[in-house]
């Protein structure tokens, strides 16, 4: 069993207001329930003792333990005489993070089908500017060429550049902490392969990013996971850290992948505060840092900005601002700390593409100008797919999220897999919230990005709403077989 646990006074906190329904134990029983499949508790946190959540919930003992013993029984207890009792899942959970990704992808539909509605990824076009600071690149190219090509750091007028900007936003950053890579993805690799030992703690967001889960399985990492569904709840997140041991946690704070979550200058102090006392590296993904859609609204500052102990490693990406085939990414960290990050990349691929290098560069350049034409294009879909969702499917609900490119949306039942194999009939492919976990849960969770245009937006939610209603008809489903 893990040695986390959750206090009395913690978990009455995430059950909310008291419910109404009778008997309260049922009610109890259902919102616990609710709590472990939508992520906010996970799987093998120690629970409470019975008469501290009752005193902290302010019902009897009794109560509470009717609740448990009904949880019990349904698989989402388990209990060691002298050990207490602990959250758990059924012995069949829908499914895994990993037989949802193989099952339904999250990159692309395949080459050449023009008639499935692809909501199963997060990228958007190259941007208007695009052709004329390839160009622009193109003719810088043959001065490059005198050269071997090989920058295993990055070219020093791209790594300027992405310093300038961290500067620009609040954090001033020299070139010397600045390393380009091969996309975001192999930042995120190349931290956690020289980071991590195979057996080290991890923590991570539920939901989360998936590939960045399969970086850290590859690693041998221990991954912890801390629910964000409902947005970071910073004392669980702390408390997960110690008890767990951390030797690194994975967070999104810009618009939170898949749920949209920005999180605010005191979150993000806090966060680091929460590093700093379990003694641990902050690796925080700043994909959709750059996609605010209001202009007029406050933006946090980065995380790094809060920083005075070097734990903090900032990954980037040209990917969804720019473009998803610009394999552009970036790491901002300490530059002894880069130096060897570049120790391990050259076992890897040595250096980027010139010519992606010089065009990100032409493009920072034009960075706000970038910026503006995204928040016009993703504001329009944003609304429209929010205004099918709430027309055609209104008993899902979902938060209009303030920037990125996705809604989360939660289903009024634990059927999101079946909902998406019945999508993918109707001609849309769409991703199961357990692709964005680490043990099954979330299955009543769908995330769909709001990059195509609103009329295709309307059509894909047209056919989910016939998908949805599909599942809601059909005899009850038996469980899922696992898929290879």
């Amino acid at each position: 069993m893990s040695t986390r646990h959750i206090s009395g006074p913690q978990l009455a906190r995430l059950l909310g207001a008291p419910p109404r329904e009778r008997p309260y134990y049922t009610a109890l029983a259902r919102a616990v329930r609710g709590l472990i499949l939508g992520g906010q508790l996970p799987p093998r946190v120690r629970l409470p003792a019975e008469r501290d959540l009752a005193a902290a919930l302010g019902v009897s003992r009794t109560t509470v333990t009717a609740a448990y013993d009904a949880l019990r029984a349904e698989g989402y207890i388990a209990s060691r005489q002298g050990a207490g009792s602990w959250t758990a899942l059924p012995q069949t959970p829908p499914a895994t993070t990993r037989q949802a990704v193989t099952r339904f992808g999250i990159v692309s539909a395949p080459a050449g089908d023009t008639e499935t509605i692809d909501l199963g990824c997060a990228a958007p076009p190259a941007p208007a500017v695009f052709a004329e600071a390839a160009a622009e690149a193109v003719a810088e190219l043959p001065e490059y060429a005198r050269g071997a090509g090989y920058e295993p750091a990055g070219l020093a007028v791209l790594r300027e550049a992405i310093a300038a900007r961290y500067t620009e936003r609040g954090v001033p950053t020299r070139a010397d902490q600045i390393m380009v890579t091969t996309g975001g993805q192999q930042a995120l690799s190349l931290i956690v392969q020289t980071l991590l030992n195979p057996g080290d703690p991890v923590l991570v967001e539920r939901p989360t990013y998936p590939h960045a889960l399969d970086a850290l399985r590859r690693r041998g990492a221990r991954l912890v996971p801390v629910g964000v569904t409902g947005g970071w709840d910073l004392e669980l997140l702390a408390a997960s850290m110690r008890q767990a041991a951390v030797r690194a946690a994975y967070v999104i704070p810009d618009f939170q992948n898949p749920t949209g979550h920005l999180l605010d200058d005191a979150g993000r102090a806090a966060l680091v505060e929460a590093a700093r006392a379990a003694d641990a590296f902050l690796i925080v993904d700043e994909t959709f840092a750059e996609l605010g859609l209001d202009p007029d609204a406050p933006r946090p500052l980065p995380v790094a900005r809060h920083d005075a102990g070097g734990r903090v490693i900032s990954v980037g990406s040209a990917s969804k601002l720019m473009w998803g085939g610009l394999r552009v990414g970036w790491i901002r960290a300490t530059a002894p700390l880069l130096r060897r990050l570049v120790t391990t990349r050259e076992s890897v691929d040595i250096a980027g593409p010139v010519v992606d290098q010089l065009i990100t560069a032409r493009l920072m350049e034009r960075i706000e100008q970038i910026r503006a034409e995204r928040a016009r294009a993703l504001t329009a879909s944003r609304d429209a797919l929010a205004g099918a969702l709430r027309e055609l499917l209104p008993d899902w609900r979902f938060t209009l999220p303030g920037g990125g490119m996705i809604v989360w949306a939660r289903l009024s039942a634990p059927v999101a897999t079946l909902v998406a194999e019945a999508a993918w009939r109707r001609g849309v492919r769409v991703v199961p919230g357990p692709a964005f976990a680490v043990d099954g849960v979330l299955e009543d969770c769908l995330r769909l990005p709001y990059v195509l245009p609103p009329d295709r937006l309307r059509t894909a939610v047209e056919r989910l709403a016939g998908a949805y209603r599909e599942i809601e008809t059909a005899p009850p489903p038996r469980p899922l077989p696992a898929y290879v």
